[in-house]
């Protein structure tokens, strides 16, 4: 059977419920300074639904890490909107969690410690949380590590601890922001069926930034992306590839149509520019 790449001009909402758990409306980010003005993302409007995995790709300096930041409500948008649960974001909200390019742990506490760090922040009860971050290192498989500190494990580990601490307080929204860049290949190819295992466990809504085309596919029921700078989203293509992927996955001529789809894409935008 021949792999389609649905290709549609605009985000659409395909997640569990009806109503979008985050959205965008005409969302603008200028950012102003001494030598003139940036305009880094324009006209965003995009939606993700309740349980939904979506990636984001596009070329260096289009804006994701901005959008992601949007989303998290440590930026305000210049010009339009971002909502959580039909809610405007305007600032940081204990309903997301965030992993990061860099795992980031504090070398001088354990892992545990190091995956209880939003729980303190917010004020959670921590006798309570605690039992929930050793659920999450079971789920991420660490829970024997949960002692030992972030030097004593490897970068994949890391990165681990780092999704486990980014849902430790139960988020509506898991924003991913090129989690696995500094991996190696095989690393990175392992924490992908991890994290796909992660997601369908929990089934939090999350965004991931990438750069890697077969990363997104592999990963995500649809893939926005986006144009040189000023980003914005010039398509949004769903991914029809049953659950769970595996390696076989990948060998698969349905998968390597969407990555050919993509990286046609991505042609046509570096020729454009």
């Amino acid at each position: 059977m021949q792999a389609r790449a649905q290709v549609s001009p605009n985000a659409i909402d395909v997640g569990n419920d009806s109503t979008p758990l985050v959205s965008t409306e005409n969302l603008s980010v200028i950012f102003r300074g001494s030598r003139g003005s940036v305009t880094a993302l324009q006209d965003i409007n995009v939606s993700v639904g309740r349980g939904e995995f979506v990636s984001v790709i596009g070329p260096s300096g289009c804006g994701k890490s901005t959008l992601t930041r949007v989303f998290s409500g440590l930026l305000k948008p210049t010009h339009g909107t971002a909502y959580l649960k039909g809610a405007k974001i305007d600032r940081p909200r204990g309903d997301v969690g965030m992993v990061f390019q860099q795992a980031n742990l504090l070398p001088w506490k354990t892992v545990l410690d190091n995956v209880l760090v939003p729980a303190r922040a917010l004020r959670q009860d921590i006798s309570k949380a605690r039992e929930a971050a050793m659920d999450l290192l079971r789920l991420v498989g660490l829970e024997r590590f949960a002692h030992n500190y972030p030097s004593e494990l490897s970068g994949g580990m890391q990165q681990r601890v780092g999704i486990a601490r980014g849902l430790i307080h139960n988020p509506d929204l898991l924003l991913m922001d090129e989690p696995f860049s500094a991996l190696d290949t095989m690393t990175r190819d392992h924490m992908s069926l991890e994290l796909q295992r992660i997601w369908m466990a929990r089934k939090t809504s999350a965004i991931f930034i990438t750069h890697s085309i077969s990363e997104a596919v592999f990963l995500s029921d649809r893939v926005l992306v986006m144009s040189a700078r000023p980003g914005t989203i010039v398509e949004d293509i769903k991914i029809d590839l049953p659950r769970p992927r595996t390696l076989e996955t990948m060998a698969s001529p349905e998968f390597a149509e969407y990555c050919l789809v993509l990286r046609r894409l991505f042609e046509q935008l570096v020729h454009f520019n």
